[in-house]
């Protein structure tokens, strides 16, 4: 019986990238163009022909100017999770404003879909050593669980000894919190971050494929992200430096064609529905 994964969405706009806060702060995204509308909807297309469910964790910014957008995803059968609000760096907000926030897109979401958000995905998955604290915030606004800790190094995210495969964490103040962490293959003994997104981008699609068949061939499910931006080569062109620049462009223009590959290669649901079958929730 073929393996289900989960696959995910970070909804969120070009501009809101952690890559180009140094060129565009929050206060100037209503100055650009929404390009998430459009592009979210031919993801939905797209696993509307693959018959794929999958999981969007939906920024509140953007759900406050697209509540019609959050509709249609829940109306084709996808699961709403939370991006949290701002797409702020988790260890640069103060625990009260993240609480703040965190609880204001989780009613925002919960408001326009009328159920239960059980997942959190934070902001370029800034959960991280420095910010643990957050994991308590998340269990007392009623999360169930969490996909925001990269158990590998990296400049801006990761918790390099952090488990690799779903399971239940203890958080610093004792409650229980469901974790999926994003995935990782074993190349030589390191840890290579294999769950999508920019990596997706990066790599052939050969070891794509070759790390991601590596984690089913143990009996265990991967999880996979990408964002809408990354399947629109026409979005434009945002002044900042060339590794941020690189991180975002890369490849942009055969991001859809290896996310097909990909949905004809593997099988994907929702998170919820992987963590159900993992007997963790």
């Amino acid at each position: 019986m073929s393996i289900q994964n989960a696959l995910t969405v970070d909804v969120e706009d070009y501009f809101q990238v952690s890559a180009f806060a140094d060129s565009i702060a929050p206060h100037e995204w209503g100055r650009h163009s929404l390009r998430v509308e459009q592009n979210t909807h031919k993801l939905l297309d797209l696993f509307d022909e693959r018959q794929i469910k999958a999981t969007f964790f939906v920024l509140g910014w953007v759900a406050e100017r697209t509540r019609e957008l959050i509709l249609e995803i829940a109306r084709r059968g996808h699961e709403v999770a939370c991006h949290g609000y701002s797409h702020q760096l988790v260890y640069n907000q103060t625990p009260e404003v993240f609480q703040q926030e965190t609880v204001r897109a989780k009613s925002l979401l919960e408001d326009i879909v009328q159920q239960p958000v059980r997942g959190y995905r934070a902001a370029s998955y800034s959960i991280t050593n420095r910010s643990l604290w957050a994991l308590d915030i998340l269990a007392e606004a009623g999360f169930d669980y969490d996909s925001s800790i990269f158990p590998v190094r990296h400049d801006r995210y990761g918790i390099p000894d952090s488990l690799e495969l779903p399971h239940v964490l203890e958080t610093p103040a004792g409650h229980k919190l469901v974790e999926f962490p994003l995935s990782t293959a074993r190349f030589m003994g390191y840890r290579l971050p294999i769950a999508g997104g920019g990596y997706f981008r990066l790599y052939p699609y050969w070891l794509s494929h070759a790390g991601l068949r590596q984690i089913n061939r143990r009996q265990q499910p991967f999880i996979f992200y990408l964002h809408p931006w990354e399947i629109d080569p026409e979005q434009p062109r945002i002044s900042a430096s060339w590794f941020s620049r690189f991180r975002h462009y890369n490849n942009l223009d055969k991001c859809e064609t290896r996310l097909r590959k990909l949905a004809s290669d593997f099988q994907f649901t929702t998170v919820e529905k992987v963590l159900q079958r993992q007997g963790l929730l």
